[in-house]
């Protein structure tokens, strides 16, 4: 990797400031005033403490945990911060770790699968005493989650997967389904070392990227946030992407949210239709407009309210595999003409199940659009 910028003369790294260094900081003590604790977890091993798994826990025994698994790229604290308040409020409790070797969590043990992975925070979950939970992954994350919930199914009652592209194929690399061309050039994008990298991954992953990124401070992004575990980082992809085949991929039981990023660069909706296909109708799927892979970022408060809706329904109507019932629920539509259409070919349980979305969807944007929708929608309930 090559040196950050030389330091100013007369200066010691003790009194330098870091803005990534202090914006980790901030994101620690939004989770400390959220109630929740930070807690090391030495997990039982053949080789003594081989595994420490880092996670931030309710500093109360949790009611309703849900499980939140992100993605590559900084620490946990970094990509939960904004969900911590609207889920405690909707009466969850948020169990938030760091996978391995992100964060404070690491292992001496060479496995570097997505089931080592799933494994290891299932084993501190137990530790902690939680048996059964609900969980929310975003990009590698979700893929994690996806194999913890197919290894676990008695423990995950129910699965959101946010961008996370389970259903790749390594040939669809070579194909030209992904920016990149094969496993080492994604490892390259996902693990970035200088700040053209840098610049790079934020680009492909935001609809709408900063105008200006200065190398100073991408510099100290990259030391502060991105030096650590770097060549196990590298190993972790080339283990979740070498020989993956849909074919091999599990059929998950639990409900399972699916929620992609219209304009996703570095998954593309392709993986979100393989995925809802793959789960034959135990699942439902909402396509966020203008955001790309990093929806959660760009679009917080659209996907926090889809997970809150999601976890919060009864199980028969969390689970439904109708891609254009549900891409409805989130005002996809362009007309009220196409809506009304679409809207009469759905059964009597989904136009009820549709018409409570409507409502929700209203009460945050009372559009014109929408109410003339909902006046053509309600009286087509007969049908």
């Amino acid at each position: 990797m090559p040196p950050p910028p030389p330091a100013v003369a007369g200066s010691s790294r003790g009194r330098c400031f870091s803005f990534a260094a202090a914006r980790d900081r901030c994101f620690s003590h939004r989770f400390l005033r959220a109630g929740l604790r930070p807690l090391a977890i030495p997990l039982p091993a053949p080789a003594v403490h081989a595994t420490t798994v880092h996670m931030w826990v309710p500093s109360r025994p949790p009611r309703n945990p849900l499980l939140l698994l992100h993605g590559f790229g900084a620490s946990a604290t970094w990509q939960w911060a904004p969900y911590l308040r609207p889920l405690i409020a909707a009466g969850f409790d948020p169990i938030v770790p760091d996978l391995v070797f992100f964060g404070g969590s690491c292992t001496r043990l060479p496995d570097r699968s997505d089931a080592f992975q799933a494994a290891t925070i299932k084993a501190a979950m137990d530790v902690l005493g939680v048996t059964r939970f609900g969980l929310v992954g975003v990009s590698y994350g979700g893929f994690v989650g996806y194999r913890m919930a197919a290894m676990f199914p008695e423990a995950v009652e129910r699965v959101a997967m946010i961008c996370a592209g389970v259903c790749l194929e390594e040939k669809d690399l070579a194909e030209g389904l992904f920016p990149v061309a094969g496993v080492g050039e994604a490892a390259a994008l996902l693990v970035p070392r200088r700040p053209e990298e840098v610049r790079r991954l934020v680009r492909l992953t935001f609809v709408r990227p900063p105008l200006i990124m200065p190398s100073c401070f991408l510099w100290d992004y990259i030391k502060v946030m991105g030096s650590d575990h770097i060549q196990e980082k590298t190993e972790l992809l080339y283990a979740l992407i070498s020989g993956r085949q849909l074919s091999t991929l599990p059929k998950l039981t639990q409900p399972t949210l699916i929620i992609w990023g219209e304009q996703d660069r570095v998954f593309p909706m392709e993986l979100a239709r393989r995925l809802n296909r793959h789960l034959e109708g135990n699942s439902r799927f909402v396509v966020i407009k203008n955001a790309g892979h990093a929806v959660n970022l760009e679009k917080p408060k659209d996907v926090c309210k889809n997970i809150i809706e999601f976890f919060k329904e009864p199980v028969a109507e969390a689970a439904n595999g109708d891609d254009m019932v549900w891409r409805l629920c989130i005002s996809n539509y362009e007309t009220p003409c196409q809506s009304a259409e679409l809207f009469l070919t759905t059964s009597i349980p989904q136009k009820v199940v549709l018409l409570h979305h409507f409502r929700n969807t209203l009460s945050h944007k009372r559009t014109q659009i929408q109410k003339l929708d909902m006046l053509i929608l309600w009286p087509l309930l007969i049908f």
